[in-house]
């Protein structure tokens, strides 16, 4: 670790972090942002990218060159300072740089931040969950039939005019003012009438078409389409029609069970599918059952959330979210804009759950603590073995494994998969001791009025201006 660090409990679910970055590091960062620098000025003497850094130091000043390494290195000494003085943070932090250190100083800055709250847990163990029984409903199955029986569907020729729901096969050719466009033309395509994968208006304009016929197709492309070239515009496609289709469902009897997966009969291929069925809702319910264990033991917890920390969350949830559009190819404010909200506005509706997710963590750490439940480097590699498996279940080699934790180890990130593993564990024992009800229990009961829970709701109520 190249930081030191101080830290101190303020109220409402704050701490403040003093830090402190060694002198060796902080000249590390200089040199090498003086070398960065280097490449890219131009100076008399010097071939461009060869200015040694104590030039570059000597022509830009130490002061702007150390301004540039520490706006370079903060984020980093910021993550290590907070693993260091091991605080659960919520939100953005605010970080206050006092000055800038002279040479063979250290760096001191502070971090004040909004972190995991407390909780006095009450009788976490033997608590009442609620869980719901997985049954294979017979809409289900019939669900799971349906989708056999599309699976082995047959495309049978018709002499007849195409309507909804028919295939029809096609040549096209797209035309904007008469010329055609990249793209824009297919041969032998097989559509769907009515799947509406075309752009709209274009389905409906084939129905009624016959083999051979050729009809000419008018659309006008949104005018958020992702072609610049051809959003807002009018497009004529030239179609000729090869074939239309119907498609024809085997009927649900025993030679289609056999087709569809060898069984001997519908009778018995209807008993694999409920089973399958059930065990996937099982996997499901299961979970919910665990969320729901944890819900209760938060729910018979004290635990004090300021207003502002659950506002913190949220945001924090809202920009993980903005984070994982973005990997997907959806800008962030695109996606604001096909939604119709604003950034505010998902983070207020963010809220409740920010407030649930506080609540979880913090009954889950203070059991982690109260059960003293730790993780050994096992299981750490096991956890890293199932991350790095490939779908193809492929898998590191043991070596690779003890590499990749001593990374983790180098950087500080073991302990936030230490945690993370822990928490689990912390689940594991609450549900294992917990009493499963019926699910409807559990809601009449959360329902039921009780003057002992008014007064428990108004003295955990939030202070806000005003109350």
């Amino acid at each position: 670790m190249a930081v030191k660090t101080t830290t101190t409990e303020l109220d409402r679910s704050r701490v403040r972090v003093d830090v402190e970055v060694e002198p060796a590091t902080v000249e590390e960062e200089l040199a090498a942002t003086a070398k960065e620098l280097a490449r890219e000025m131009k100076m008399p003497g010097f071939r461009k990218g060869k200015v040694p850094a104590e030039v570059v130091l000597r022509q830009l000043g130490r002061e702007a060159v150390l301004d540039q390494a520490l706006r370079r290195a903060l984020p980093a000494w910021y993550e290590e300072a907070v693993t260091d003085a091991r605080v659960a943070t919520v939100g953005d932090p605010k970080l206050d740089l006092a000055e800038m250190p002279e040479k063979g100083d250290p760096l001191a800055f502070t971090i004040e931040v909004g972190v995991r709250p407390k909780a006095k847990l009450g009788d976490y163990k033997d608590i009442e969950a609620g869980r719901r029984e997985a049954i294979a409903t017979e809409e289900e199955i019939e669900g799971e039939l349906e989708a056999q029986r599309e699976a082995l569907a047959s495309l049978d020729n018709v002499d007849r005019p195409a309507g909804k729901g028919d295939f029809v096969v096609l040549d096209f050719v797209g035309k904007v003012d008469g010329e055609p466009f990249e793209g824009g033309d297919a041969r032998g395509y097989l559509l769907e009438l009515g799947s509406e994968r075309l752009i709209p208006g274009f389905e409906t304009q084939l129905e009624g078409a016959t083999a051979g016929e050729t009809r000419e197709v008018k659309v006008t492309f949104p005018d958020d389409y992702g072609a610049e070239q051809l959003a807002g515009r009018e497009v004529v496609f030239e179609c000729e029609v090869k074939e239309v289709k119907e498609k024809k469902l085997p009927e649900l009897d025993d030679d289609f069970a056999a087709d569809a997966g060898g069984f001997d009969s519908l009778a018995e291929m209807r008993e694999e599918l409920a089973s399958k069925i059930t065990e996937i809702k099982g996997q499901q319910l299961e979970g919910e059952f665990r969320e729901n264990v944890v819900d209760a033991v938060a729910a018979d917890a004290t635990i004090d959330i300021p207003a502002e920390l659950i506002a913190s969350k949220a945001a924090e949830m809202w920009n993980h979210a903005a984070r994982g559009l973005a990997r997907r190819g959806i800008p962030p404010d695109q996606y604001l804009q096909m939604t119709g909200r604003t950034e505010e506005q998902l983070v207020e509706d963010a809220k409740p759950d920010a407030e649930k997710a506080l609540r979880r963590e913090a009954v889950l750490a203070t059991v982690v603590e109260a059960e003293g439940i730790e993780v050994s480097d096992d299981e750490l590699i096991d956890a890293l073995r199932a991350a790095a498996t490939g779908a193809d279940g492929s898998q590191p080699t043991d070596e690779d494994l003890q590499q990749t934790l001593a990374r983790a180890r180098e950087q500080g990130r073991d302990e936030l998969l230490r945690e993370d593993i822990a928490m689990r564990k912390a689940v594991d024992l609450l549900a294992e001791h917990a009493k499963p009800i019926p699910i409807e229990q559990q809601e009449a009961r959360d329902k039921l009025w009780t003057p002992e829970k008014e007064a428990a709701e108004k003295k955990s109520k939030l202070w806000t201006p005003g109350s």
